[in-house]
């Protein structure tokens, strides 16, 4: 290969790192936001179903939710 069709080709070469670099950097921008945002939508349906009792209950809390209702009963 002569050294002038080398150069060319290696200028070329370099050229498409760096758009690939430029793209890569973009997409990974672009992932963040994604990823930001479906936390945020996560946390709001948490949320959501946390205030229309959507969510089960933990062992925890259904222990006290049943002795309280014996409680209850026994009164």
């Amino acid at each position: 290969m002569d050294p002038k069709h080398s150069a060319e080709v290696s200028k070329h070469l370099d050229k498409q790192n760096q758009a690939l670099m430029e793209t890569y950097r973009a997409m990974s921008h672009e992932l963040h936001k994604l990823q930001v945002e479906e936390e945020t939508i996560m946390r709001k349906l948490y949320e959501l179903m946390s205030a229309e009792g959507l969510l089960p209950k933990r062992k925890k809390e259904k222990q006290q939710e049943s002795t309280l209702e014996r409680k209850e009963h026994e009164a």
